[in-house]
């Protein structure tokens, strides 16, 4: 459950940028933010791609992985509120 949180994360704050890019904005958080999902979604494919070889499913719907994901996904969102509260706090003092 956690490779779809990160997925869709990732999808979300790629989107942000593309469009963000498009109007000629520059946001280093969103950036960030979304290497750090796409970097997770990397690491839950290759821990995916392990399961499988072991005879396991793909996916693990499980609770646990389910928590997981909220995990990540919060960690995530607080980094990137983070690094936005920095951005406006160096534009408040330029």
């Amino acid at each position: 459950m956690c490779e779809i949180m990160t997925i869709a994360a990732a999808l979300v704050f790629t989107v942000v940028y593309a469009v963000q890019r498009k109007r000629g904005i520059s946001s280093k958080p969103v950036f960030v933010t979304m290497l750090m999902f796409w970097g997770a979604t990397l690491m839950w494919a290759v821990d995916g791609i392990a399961s499988v070889l072991e005879g396991e499913p793909f996916f693990d719907i499980s609770m646990e992985d389910t928590i997981l994901g909220f995990i990540i996904l919060g960690a995530g969102l607080a980094i990137f509120a983070f690094m936005l509260l920095i951005n406006r706090a160096k534009k408040a003092r330029a």
